[in-house]
């Protein structure tokens, strides 16, 4: 149950609302290329202006190089929300100050107003308290509603909120609520399916889900350190040496579960390689089966003579054919499946559509979760490069549940506290 007040807790009503949203989307040639969290504020917009407030969203977007860097300016946002409410949205070219004071003075009920970058302004990620006083003066009542910054302690996710009522929005809510629901009660078998470069971007989860899950399988480029810690040649494939250490440490923590419960671990078996990132590049697969599972004791053991290895030249690019029907079939057996990152490099596309020759791993995974092969478990899809590839596929709607926030969602899953949840106000303070 989310523990913190809602929309739903306060009264709103004709009140002047300051609302913290996650509008950092992509942007291509000054265009929005994915909409999805601009989307997914709308039931939280519509719902504060049916109690007809004055409402001030505010976001950043992007890593802006000075103040005003035009490529990260929030207007081609504004304009995007003006057509999806079907109503006039007023743009202020600052998020504080003058302009600012000016535009949030000018509102009438029911109007909304989109404030220009946070981060044009360093204080706002130096959680700076003269700044977050300057957005509190805005308004009467803040609104937590942008999940993929609430794992951030910045101006406008926690200093804001020792100024004014905070409570949280309706998408904040959810997901809070959705993904530590999925983690303390999943309906087994429980499964994670995690991707993603770095073994250290998922530490927390790899060893929450060893301790929780039922099947845990690891693709993307971070699978290519676990092969190396295990003495598989990965060629020039990416893989991060200094974490090899670690992924010995969590092979042999995953092995002591496998001996405790009924759990499987899964790395690839097989790859699909090529010499360059290039649609066109030829690729060619590689099966190590006879010596992934290898004997925890003996690391680092080196592949049996023969065996068909990466060349010194390549690189892998997507789990193989058995590979993936392996996680596939993981899936047929699974009630409940997390899916955190894209088992190959997804976002190269293909000659003549959205499914590139490094995403068959991953589109098989899709299938399966979709209940393609006969059997649908509740998903629940997380981190940015899997709800890319999930919204370029058209398929947002198919999944249960697919999350706003990447960091977020991960330090979630992991356990931990989120400074932007953690400083609004607590359900029993409802007045």
């Amino acid at each position: 149950m989310f523990t913190k007040q809602t929309i739903r807790d306060l009264d709103l009503k004709g009140k002047t609302v300051l609302l913290r949203a996650d509008y950092n989307v992509p942007l291509e040639d000054g265009k929005i290329t994915d909409d999805y969290r601009i989307k997914q504020s709308l039931p939280t917009i519509n719902y504060l202006l049916d109690q007809n407030v004055k409402l001030i969203i505010c976001s950043h977007l992007g890593r802006p190089k000075a103040y005003g860097d035009a490529s990260c300016s929030l207007f081609p946002v504004a304009k995007r929300l003006k057509q999806l409410l079907d109503k006039p949205v007023e743009f202020a070219l600052d998020c504080v100050g003058p302009v600012a004071i000016k535009a949030a003075n000018g509102l009438q009920p029911g109007q909304v107003l989109l404030l220009e970058n946070l981060r044009y302004h360093s204080e706002e990620e130096a959680n700076d308290d003269a700044f977050a006083q300057q957005l509190a003066s805005l308004a009467e009542v803040f609104v937590q509603d942008g999940f993929g910054v609430v794992h951030r302690a910045h101006a406008s996710t926690v200093a804001v909120t020792k100024h004014l009522p905070s409570v949280a929005g309706l998408l904040l809510a959810k997901e809070v609520d959705t993904i530590t629901n999925v983690m303390a009660n999943p309906k087994r078998p429980l499964m994670a399916i995690i991707g993603g470069a770095k073994i250290a971007d998922k530490l927390d989860i790899l060893n929450r889900f060893i301790e929780i899950a039922d099947f845990v399988a690891v693709g993307g480029a971070m699978a290519n350190t676990f092969l190396a810690a295990q003495g598989v040649e990965v060629g020039a494939s990416l893989f991060d040496a200094d974490e090899l250490p670690t992924a010995r440490e969590i092979i042999r923590k995953a092995e002591d579960a496998s001996k405790q419960r009924q759990f499987v671990f899964a790395l690839p078996h097989d790859a699909v390689v090529s010499h360059k990132i290039d649609k066109t590049a030829p690729t060619r697969i590689v099966d190590w089966t006879a010596h992934t599972i290898a004997d925890i004791e003996n690391y680092p053991k080196r592949p049996p003579a023969g065996a068909s290895q990466v060349h010194e030249h390549e690189r892998i690019l997507d789990i193989g054919p058995f590979s993936g029907s392996f996680i596939a079939g993981g899936v047929q057996l699974a009630n409940t499946v997390i899916w955190n990152g894209t088992m190959g490099v997804t976002e190269t596309t293909g000659l003549q559509g959205p499914i590139g020759p490094y995403s068959h791993g991953t589109e098989l995974i899709v299938e399966a979760l979709l209940g393609e092969f006969g059997h649908r478990p509740f998903t629940l899809v997380g981190g940015g490069d899997t709800v890319g590839y999930v919204e370029n596929r058209k398929l947002v709607d198919s999944f249960d549940h697919v999350s706003t926030g990447g960091g977020a969602s991960l330090e979630l899953m992991g356990g931990r506290k989120l400074p932007g949840v953690e400083a609004l106000m607590d359900k029993h303070n409802v007045q």
